[in-house]
């Protein structure tokens, strides 16, 4: 008999607690037309006062502010700046790499495809809580969101929405997923894009241990269209730290051929190795002026992405004192 999954389990509520105090925030103009709260490059639809500006005549006079006009003899229009609902989509990898992890599965974690077999909390499992977190954000606060799980190919979609039961949906997605195969992060961006006829906020949610040229191909993509992007580097504490001793085999999750060494050897080289594959993606995401994060998947993930709210929403405050 088939265990009916319980979406719940895949929110903990210290991540909740954690992501409460924020909202999250675009970065572009976005162009939808729901009652939200991100500004919109669309003038004299919405609600929220945004300036003045001087009267010229032969305008209408729907506008002008009577006020202004009694107290300096001066004519002013008033200018509002509809807010708006953010499309955000989630695209997460689920390539084999993802399938790497070295702590045992968290207690009360619903589970997914990588770490059932293993009993691990796989970086997949950490990918997938935090592509739930944001979509759980994002629909509180009346945004659409839609997901793509991707690795050589589209393994999954759900198109983004704003309903009811879009969360679910996205959970169900994600905790039966087949996780294996190569990344191909540009051919999940062209499939997003091809979908997309507005501006997005897109969160990348992978490790990031391949090739880089790929991902660049994908990103300026979305930089052209005028999208906004996140991406969220997601690694194993054993793979940040390589804590390993003694003669070990390494093998390749995405098909290389095992290799026997001595870690100890190893180590220098690969901590070097790894510091400078990361400093390379993070001159990438600013040569796009994207947004990075880096996740340990042994830690929670409500600190970091608290972080990047955090970031963003003062960003958001100080262009709209400008």
């Amino acid at each position: 008999m088939t265990v009916p999954l319980r979406a719940e389990a895949y929110l903990a509520p210290e991540t909740l607690a954690q992501l409460a105090p924020f909202e999250l925030r675009a970065r572009m103009l976005v162009e939808g037309l729901g009652s939200g709260m991100h500004a919109s490059p669309r003038q004299g639809q919405a609600v929220e006062f945004s300036e003045h500006r001087p009267y010229t005549p032969g305008e209408s006079l729907r506008n002008l502010d009577w006020k202004v006009f009694g107290r300096s003899d001066k004519l002013y229009l008033k200018r509002y700046e509809q807010e708006t609902n953010l499309d955000v989509l989630i695209l997460t990898d689920a390539s084999s790499s993802m399938r790497f992890g070295s702590l045992g599965t968290k207690a009360g974690w619903g589970g997914t495809d990588a770490g059932r077999g293993s009993g691990t909390w796989t970086k997949f499992d950490c990918a997938a809580a935090i592509s739930v977190a944001i979509a759980h954000l994002c629909l509180e606060q009346r945004d659409r969101v839609g997901l793509e799980v991707y690795a050589d190919e589209v393994r999954a979609m759900v198109r983004r929405s704003g309903a009811k039961g879009q969360w679910r949906s996205m959970v169900q997605s994600l905790a039966t997923v087949k996780v294996g195969g190569t990344s191909r992060p540009a051919r999940a961006i062209d499939q997003v894009l091809a979908t997309t006829d507005t501006r997005a906020l897109l969160f990348i949610l992978s490790d990031f241990l391949h090739p880089l040229e790929d991902l660049q191909e994908g990103l300026a993509k979305a930089r052209f269209r005028g999208h906004d992007v996140v991406l969220v580097q997601i690694l194993d504490r054993q793979e940040i730290r390589f804590p390993l001793e003694g003669f070990r085999r390494f093998e390749d999750m995405e098909g290389g051929s095992p290799v026997d060494a001595d870690a100890e050897v190893l180590r220098e080289a690969y901590l070097q190795e790894l510091a400078r594959h990361r400093a390379d993606l993070q001159r990438v995401a600013r040569a796009h002026a994207y947004d990075i994060i880096e996740v340990d998947s042994h830690a929670s993930v409500g600190p970091p992405l608290a972080a990047l709210l955090s970031r963003r929403e003062a960003a958001w405050r100080s262009r709209r004192r400008s």
